[in-house]
Formats: C-alpha cells, structure tokens, sequence
C-alpha cells in the first residue's frame, strides 16, 4: 500500500496536462486560480489531506470557514450545491 504523498506524486505525473504546476487556491467564485476547476480541486484535496495530516476536525473546521465565505460569495448557487462541493469529497472516518 503506498501513502498520500506517493499518491499525490502519481496522480500529478497522470495529469500534469490537466492539473498545471502552481498553487492550487481559491478565487473569489470558488474556482481554481490554477487549472480553473470548482475549489478544491484533484490537486488541492490532495494538498489539503497531506496538510492536514489526518487532522480530521482540523480539515472540517478550515472547509467550514470557506464554506461560509462561498455561501456569501455565490448566493444565486443554491447552498446544497456549494456544501457538495467543499465537503463531500472528504473521507469519512472510520
């Protein structure tokens, strides 16, 4: 089994086409500034579960403060849409 970094190491090497090298934040519309996708991105979940080094409540509460800032800064998104987006995709525990 390999960890996160190696992880993270392949799937750049596959993508590097698609997921370009710089940093992958957030725009003021919750889109990459880096590859363009909806934040966060491939590039930046990985980035954020490497950061947070299993820091679970840690990650949720850092999401929990984007998620209030893009509820404000998209209000004609409907809310359920924003919160499938910023936390969904996290790992549930175990």
């Amino acid at each position: 089994m390999i960890g996160p970094q190696e992880r993270w190491y392949r799937h750049m090497r596959r993508n590097a086409r698609r997921y370009p090298a710089g940093r992958h934040s957030p725009t003021p519309t919750y889109q990459c500034q880096t590859c363009q996708d909806p934040w966060p991105c491939a590039p930046a979940r990985l980035a954020l579960l490497i950061g947070f080094k299993g820091d679970r409540v840690g990650l949720l509460m850092y999401l929990a403060a984007h998620l209030t800032r893009a509820l404000q800064a998209l209000p004609e998104t409907h809310p359920a849409q924003v919160v499938g987006q910023l936390l969904h995709w996290l790992p549930r525990r175990r």
